[in-house]
């Protein structure tokens, strides 16, 4: 059993705590004001198109039934799965679990701790897990074997259990050597890891799932390239994504800063779409690199991070708390388990605030991918066979798409360019 740490007595200094929340509430409400673009059609209001207008009724209705069950599946597998965090978390349970695995050293309890209870909650949620990707198997969205799906299943969890266990590290360790101000030293190290995970993850995360090569010679990368400088991006290559190994789906993404900023694309993408619909997708990319979206949302990430380990330190400190989960304080290794729980109910009340953060910038890459590329047609042509490939639901219900729909939906999409037309 993992003995209590002598800082456990020792009181957290609440007015401290206190004034961090209020400050790093303020900034973050700051940043968002000042990095987001919330108006999504300047002067305007952005009106979605018909169904109809965009895709045929068979369309509609096959993209309809795959998107409601698995939509059901996901739901089904965020519900259990924030279920058995907040038992393992909010009874004595989870912290029994982490002593008994994890011995008696703390810095080896915590992420023995952390595994074991990832572990659960993978276990829990694997049926959904493996009801989707028959779904998909079924709908033709991949062609991918067992093996690779286990295999990515596996470098899923372990992405995970490092990135979880770091940080988690840091709030017991912070907590045993500077009880009182804990969260100070807690928050600055999570910000850190915030933005130094932002920066690394295309050189050591993105590697372990695709292989990247760069785009081939010919008229399309040149003009990507001179699209890229036209727009005053510093962009040494675009890099293609060997996706097609494990989706039939269409995508292109930006990822890190700086030196490791990178603009990639499936080879699904570049394979099943005209050059004019590739070029609107990569000017959307661009768009984000131009405003620099990963290095907002790492600002905005890092900010948050201050401001949710100083809350979490708060309610450590308050003994009903610390008594149902069974924890003498954040400095006990056992407390891995009621902070993963917290994390995880934070996560879903603050995630109607993060996708609308993300909608908005989605949006304005859109807008900028029509003002560089002057293809409203040849846009509305790309989002339909984005959309189809995906099986996206044209018609989510409000409620899930204020909740979990982190990008604009299709008839959205295909509505901005007669919506910025009819603003002008």
């Amino acid at each position: 059993m993992t003995t209590a740490p002598a800082s456990a007595g020792v009181p957290l200094a609440r007015g401290a705590a206190w004034a961090t929340v209020a400050v790093a509430s303020v900034v973050l409400v700051l940043l968002a004001v000042w990095l987001v673009p919330w108006d999504w059609v300047p002067g305007g209001r952005l009106v979605p198109a018909s169904p109809h207008e965009v895709f045929t009724s068979d369309q509609l209705a096959r993209a309809e039934e795959y998107s409601a069950g698995r939509r059901y599946l996901g739901w089904a597998s965020y519900g259990v799965s924030l279920l058995v965090a907040l038992v393992l978390g909010l009874t004595p349970a989870g912290a029994r679990l982490v002593r008994r695995v994890g011995g008696r050293r703390w810095w080896l309890a915590v992420p023995v701790g952390t595994l074991a209870l990832l572990l659960v909650g993978r276990l829990v949620t694997l049926p959904f897990a493996v009801a989707v990707y028959r779904r998909n198997l079924g709908y033709g969205l991949t062609e991918q074997g067992w093996a690779g799906w286990w295999a990515d299943y596996g470098k899923s969890l372990l992405v995970s259990w490092v990135l979880t266990a770091l940080l988690l590290l840091v709030v017991v360790g912070a907590a045993r050597r500077a009880p009182r101000f804990w969260f100070a030293w807690a928050g600055g190290l999570a910000a850190l890891l915030v933005v130094a995970g932002s920066f690394l993850y295309p050189l050591v995360v993105e590697p372990l799932f695709n292989t990247f090569t760069p785009m081939s010679d010919g008229p399309f990368r040149s003009s990507v390239l001179s699209m890229a400088a036209d727009e005053g991006v510093e962009v040494d290559d675009v890099l293609v994504a060997d996706a097609s190994r494990r989706t039939t789906t269409l995508n292109a993404y930006v990822s890190g800063f700086g030196g490791t900023r990178r603009v990639v694309v499936y080879d699904t993408l570049l394979a099943e779409l005209s050059p004019a619909e590739a070029r609107v997708v990569v000017a959307h990319e661009l768009a984000h690199a131009k405003h620099d979206d990963v290095l907002v949302g790492t600002a905005l990430g890092a900010a948050g991070a201050v401001l949710g380990v100083t809350v979490l330190a708060l309610l450590l400190d308050t003994a009903p708390l610390r008594r149902r989960a069974g924890i003498s304080g954040p400095g006990d290794p056992g407390s891995v388990a009621v902070v993963l729980a917290l994390v995880a109910l934070a996560g879903l009340l603050a995630a109607p605030v993060q996708n609308a953060t993300s909608r908005a910038i989605e949006v304005r890459a859109d807008r900028e991918a029509l003002a560089v590329t002057g293809e409203s047609t040849t846009f509305v042509d790309m989002q339909r066979e984005l959309s189809l490939r995906a099986l996206s639901d044209p018609t989510p219900p409000a409620w899930s798409q204020l909740w979990f729909g982190s990008h604009p939906t299709v008839l959205q999409r295909a509505g901005l360019p007669a919506s910025l037309e009819g603003a002008r």
